[in-house]
Formats: structure tokens, C-alpha cells, sequence
């Protein structure tokens, strides 16, 4: 269902952040948090959502948020295929950095068409996570399952997790987790929590240990490794050594 012929690209971006949210936090969403993902004010926000209710892509009940429809539904998760796509496109056949390719696929997302779409998804593989591990939806635009990953700021000492997607909104963070060794497929220890907001682990590859900062290691989802494959782990690792 392509819509970017009657509706314009900051309605799409709309559509896609609050698509984000309810993913995040579930619906409805409030204006303030939308109008902070987007970096724009609550009135402007409230007068975008007043344009896409009309057009039937989201409902709005006062005083607590907003909610996509099903056809709302649709097109965000189109934007976000096109984005993911894109974004694996750049990183895999044009040698993009991973810190490089949200910004470029931003620009892009809105304006390929549907036939450019399946040829970049065939030129890849039909991949199921982009360079971050955002999944990226089917062709036929089924809803994305329900994220059972944690952020890594919830953990304590000894949680022993593997990393399967990080924030793509931050050049620079992206630029240091890639320095530190930190990407989707990662094992890390948490071995310190500091009070004052470091988070430190031990990266599985090499033995190096890194601290995060409190707010980098919230951008990191992480799940936790049941104790049975981490000791097949260990084990692998030894007979490998």
C-alpha cells in the first residue's frame, strides 16, 4: 500500500515516530513525547495529529494520546521498511559506516518506489534486521512482534547478555559502541554499576572491558543468556583455544 503519493514526508515521519513510541512504551501516545522524538513543539504537533485524524490514520482521545489506526498502521510500517532497507543498502553495497546510513536513509525513505524496494530487499537477501538489529517489516507489511529485549541499564552485576539492537539516533554513541566492540550479536558481562551513572561490562571478544556511560547503555538492547548456553559457550571457547 503505497502512500507517498497523497500524503507528504514529514506525515510519514509522523506516522513512523509514533509507530516507534507505541513499539517503546505501547499507545496511546502523548503529544510531548512525539513532539520530543521529532524535536518539534507540542502546538506543532497537535495541529500534524489534527491533519492525520482526518485522513483517518490515527485516533486521538483527549487528555491521554494517540493511537494508529490499522491504515496508520500501514503506512508507518512502509516508511520503516523502506528506512531499514536502505539503511542495510548503504551499509553493505556502498561501504557506508553504520553511524552514516540513519541520515541517508531518512532522506530516501519517502521517495523510492515500490519496484526499487524489492530490488534492494532481493540485492540483499530478504534481511530480517538492518545494521543496528532493527527488524525490518515483511513485504507484506505484517506488524512487527512484540520486542522482548531489555536496555542494559536494567541489568546488574554478573548478567551475562547478548546485545541485539542499538539506537541508530546518535552518530557519535554508534561511533563509540562500534569502537568499543559493541554491535548487535555481542556478548558483554555487566562486571560494575557505578552510582554516578557508568555501566561497565566485559566484552566477550577479547576480554576488554568498557565503560558506558549510563545514557549509551540505555540505548542498548540487550537479552539475557540462559546459563545453559552461556556454559556451551565457554565450552566452545575452550576447545577452540
Amino acid at each position: 500500500m503505497a502512500k507517498s503519493d497523497v500524503l507528504s514526508d514529514v506525515m510519514e515521519d509522523y506516522l513512523k515516530s509514533i509507530y516507534t513510541l507505541q513499539a517503546e512504551g505501547g499507545p496511546p501516545v502523548s503529544t510531548s513525547a512525539i513532539a520530543d522524538l521529532l524535536g518539534k513543539t507540542p502546538p506543532t504537533v497537535t495541529s500534524m495529529i489534527g491533519k492525520l485524524e482526518e485522513r483517518g490514520l490515527v485516533s486521538r482521545e483527549k487528555y491521554k494520546g494517540v493511537e494508529l489506526t490499522r491504515e496508520g498502521e500501514t503506512v508507518a510500517l512502509e516508511v520503516i521498511r523502506h528506512h531499514r532497507l536502505l539503511e542495510a543498502y548503504l551499509a553493505e553495497h556502498l561501504d557506508y559506516d553504520w553511524s552514516e546510513v540513519h541520515d541517508e536513509a531518512d532522506a530516501l525513505e519517502h521517495h523510492i518506489s515500490e519496484e526499487f524496494e524489492r530490488r534492494v530487499a532481493e540485492a540483499l537477501g530478504d534481511p530480517e534486521v538492518d545494521p543496528h538489529g532493527d527488524p525490518i517489516p515483511s513485504a507484506d507489511l505484517t506488524p512487527l512482534e512484540a520486542d522482548d529485549s531489555t536496555p542494559l541499564d536494567q541489568h546488574g552485576v554478573g548478567d551475562v547478555v547478548v546485545v541485539t539492537r542499538v539506537s541508530d539516533r546518535d552518530e557519535e554513541e554508534l561511533e563509540y559502541l562500534a569502537d568499543a566492540g559493541i554491535t548487535p550479536g555481542t556478548r558483554v558481562e555487566v562486571v560494575d554499576v557505578a552510582p554516578f551513572g557508568m555501566v561497565t561490562v566485559r566484552v566477550s571478544e577479547g576480554g576488554r572491558e568498557q565503560s558506558l556511560p549510563e545514557s549509551v547503555a540505555r540505548s542498548i538492547r540487550v537479552r539475557a543468556i540462559a546459563e545453559e548456553d552461556d556454559e556451551e559457550d565457554r565450552s566452545r571457547r575452550e576447545v577452540e583455544g
